[in-house]
């Protein structure tokens, strides 16, 4: 089985924008920069906005975090949503979810200029996905792709199960890959049989946040497993199917894996960072 390593991919996807900012650099062009919006202080989401503002700077990009309290008013965040749209030196918005209660989480993303979304989500970007024409794609989908398509993995022609459905992965994921010619399933909570349905597929993608959602067993041999979880379980970090106890019976059984960690986590950081430097030329 090989390993689809999002670590080394990501780093390779990092070398070229970091090659592309320090020619607009030299040749004194204005820089790509990517907007922060952090409201509140949840340990994660203070993680996540200091890791993607330290990729920014690794990487020559420029970046600027709007950190708004707790409290914030929903009319205060909008307002500073519209500043960012008409401020000619942003290229990219991205909000940090999750949002505090009081405020409409669907409201405040909808506010985004679609040709500033970062994440690839607003439901213009997804209509466009869906069009055939995106103008930008969601990170994770995306970077899931990009592990396939660069290992030389073939997409055309098989059959895919997407088991999850969310806007941020699941769905996207599916429309993507059938969009490159697979033939897609997708599975949720209320599917039945799920392993008889996953048995029968040469690409097996899992987010549900499910440790044990599959068997080792119950993945047809030969298939590609792409595990975008992060769960955690008695011997440490774990996908849905991927483990250290799973590993050594899928290294047996399949033709491909994402491990986890170091799969798709990497991997959803580098395309928001190929999103700022897209944006930016379509800007």
């Amino acid at each position: 089985m090989r390993l689809l390593d999002g670590k080394k991919l990501a780093q390779e996807i990092k070398q070229n924008i970091s090659a592309e900012v320090a020619r607009l650099r030299q040749d004194g062009a204005r820089l790509p920069k990517l907007a922060l919006v952090l409201v509140g202080d949840r340990p994660d989401s203070v993680s996540y906005v200091n890791s993607k503002e330290k990729n920014c700077a690794t990487l020559g990009l420029l970046c600027e975090k709007h950190h708004l309290p707790e409290e914030v008013s929903q009319d205060m965040l909008l307002e500073l949503i519209a500043q960012l749209n008409v401020d000619e030196t942003v290229d990219g918005i991205l909000v940090q979810l999750p949002l505090p209660a009081h405020l409409d989480t669907d409201l405040v993303l909808d506010a985004v200029d679609y040709r500033k979304d970062a994440d690839g989500l607003h439901p213009v970007n997804l209509g466009l996905m869906l069009k055939g024409t995106p103008y930008v794609l969601p990170c994770t989908p995306h970077g899931i792709l990009r592990l396939l398509q660069d290992n030389g993995i073939v997409v055309d022609g098989r059959r895919a199960v997407v088991v999850g459905r969310s806007m941020l992965v699941g769905t996207p994921t599916a429309l993507l890959l059938q969009q490159h010619h697979a033939t897609v399933t997708q599975c949720h909570t209320h599917t039945r049989d799920l392993a008889e349905i996953c048995q029968q597929a040469d690409i097996v993608v899992t987010a549900t946040g499910v440790p044990g959602l599959l068997r080792p067993e119950e993945l047809k041999e030969g298939a590609v497993l792409v595990d975008v979880a992060m769960n955690h379980d008695d011997d440490g970090l774990c996908g849905d199917v991927y483990s250290r106890q799973t590993a050594p019976v899928l290294e047996q059984r399949l033709e491909a894996a994402t491990p986890v960690p170091g799969g798709v986590g990497p991997m959803t950081i580098a395309m928001l960072m190929y999103n700022v430097l897209d944006l930016y030329r379509k800007h």
